[in-house]
């Protein structure tokens, strides 16, 4: 069967929606009240049982070749700077291609906001899959993240807003699509099709991309993306409605202990000594960093993080978690042995994001757990037109209870970085209101696929992708069933 021909590209999709069905969910970021926004994990990223936390390969030979591709720094200007280029990391496996003689197709990565070898080592699924298609893999990393920094380095990247401002998903989009040309156009692959994946963020890129671009990729498989999750279109109280859920249904009691315990903090640090006896509840190093809201932010990531990460097997993408860490944590809270101890109940569902492989003496509150995020760069994205609503907590959430405000990400980013946030950029420049009206209009050959425990999935996949996976595709027995009822309908 040839790589190109039509029953090919109908059986590759079939494939990956069957695959993807069975995927279970993950990603994307957050913001509590005024604080730098957090960054998105996404389902793809199932561990190929052979990454280190933070990307770091371990010395072991990789399958994949790194290259350069000579970038243009703005794609959409004509000022004399714009022309300038930097050097895009792209990584190439090529182990099982089929050629180009062959029409092989061609899998690309939509880099994320982080070191590109960090998904790669992460992503399971397409080195599954590209034996199979006889497939070659490409993983291209995102402008200002890992090693693909313009202006020839972070420091200067990152100076100021003016160099940051090259940072956009429409540039970045723009990055893929003319890697991809240049690329089939080195290999003489021009008739090689080219199927585009991605998670979270990623997974947005990679829906924005044949969208934009349909001419360069025959279609995507979009992960845990939240193409909805923007003001106006879905609600900034879904994502905490999940996650409480998550807890929930897990245990009633995990969940009544976790949404009692704020308040349990938050008096404890009213009495005498109340944070030195907080700090060495939770083994805070710095005691003199203690605070109740800090301390209650510090659980709360964990709690929303390992809700991103909840996978069926063991990971170490973010930090080393164990297989369905919700259910572990919970488990944890409904030991018997801690009898009534919140405060010791709360330290070992930290300890399981914090410190699963028990390597860490004491915690840093303002530490991150995974040092190869991009988390600068994701902070301006988050500032400029990447503004997902999440903060919004009702009464009955496992968090505080809370309105989602826009203007404390208005003020987060004048205080960051003295800029405006355009929070309907991003629905106006692809899409969002009427999606499903828009998709069927001029959308096609993508795939959106979020498992229900996403605390993402509320602005994830259209409503109507979800009645597919929910209640499966009807036969073509079924359909032509049904024609043929209209067709006697439209007779009598």
């Amino acid at each position: 069967m040839e790589a190109c021909s039509p029953r090919a590209v109908v059986f590759l999709f079939c494939l990956l929606f069957a695959l993807s069905v069975l995927s279970n969910s993950a990603g994307a970021s957050v913001e509590r009240r005024a604080r730098a926004p957090r960054f998105p994990s996404h389902e793809l990223l199932r561990a190929r049982g052979r990454a280190q936390p933070q990307g770091d390969a371990g010395g072991r030979e990789e399958p994949y070749e790194t290259k350069y591709f000579a970038q243009t720094l703005d794609h959409f200007g004509f000022r004399p700077e714009g022309y300038a280029t930097f050097q895009q990391r792209y990584l190439v496996d090529g182990t099982h291609w089929g050629g180009a003689a062959a029409r092989a197709p061609i899998f690309v990565y939509m880099g994320n906001e982080a070191d590109v070898e960090l998904f790669t080592h992460n992503t399971g699924f397409m080195f599954d899959v590209a034996p199979r298609f006889k497939a070659m893999l490409v993983f291209i990393e995102h402008r200002y993240y890992g090693k693909s920094m313009p202006f020839g380095g972070k420091d200067v990247a990152y100076s100021n807003v003016s160099t940051l401002g090259y940072l956009s998903s429409t540039q970045a989009l723009a990055d893929f699509a003319t890697l991809i040309i240049d690329l089939k156009k080195n290999l003489t692959a021009e008739g090689s099709p080219v199927v585009v994946f991605g998670g979270s963020y990623g997974g947005m890129l990679a829906a924005w991309f044949r969208l934009k671009y349909p001419h360069v990729a025959i279609g995507a498989l979009a992960s845990s993306a939240p193409i909805l999750q923007f003001d106006g279109l879905v609600s900034p109280y879904t994502f905490n409605n999940i996650i409480t859920n998550d807890f929930k249904s897990e245990s009633e009691n995990c969940y009544k202990v976790i949404k009692s315990s704020w308040k349990e903090i938050e008096d404890a640090e009213k009495q005498p000594g109340g944070r030195e006896k907080l700090g060495k509840s939770f083994k805070i190093c710095r005691l003199d960093e203690v605070s109740a809201s800090a301390l209650a932010d510090w659980i709360a990531t964990a709690l929303i993080y390992t809700a991103m990460t909840d996978y069926p097997t063991s990971a170490n993408f973010l930090t080393n978690l164990p297989a369905y860490p919700v259910r572990q944590m919970c488990r944890a809270i409904d030991d018997p042995a801690k009898g009534n101890d919140t405060f010791s109940k709360l330290y070992a569902v930290a300890n399981i994001y914090y410190n699963y492989t028990g390597t860490e003496e004491c915690f840093d509150l303002y530490s991150s757990s995974s040092v190869a995020i991009g988390y600068d760069g994701w902070s301006f994205q988050a500032c400029t037109e990447m503004i997902l609503p999440t903060s919004g907590s009702n009464e009955d959430s496992i968090f505080p209870a809370s309105t989602y405000d826009y203007t404390d990400r208005e003020e987060y980013c004048r205080r960051r970085f003295g800029i405006e946030p355009r929070p309907h950029w991003i629905p106006m420049e692809f899409g969002g209101h009427h999606i499903k009206r828009v998709l069927k209009r001029f959308g096609s050959n993508i795939i959106f696929f979020n498992g229900l425990r996403d605390p993402w999935s509320g602005g994830g996949s259209p409503p109507c992708r979800l009645e597919v996976l929910r209640k499966g595709r009807p036969t073509m027995a079924e359909r032509r069933e049904k024609e043929r009822d209209k067709d006697h309908k439209e007779v009598a």
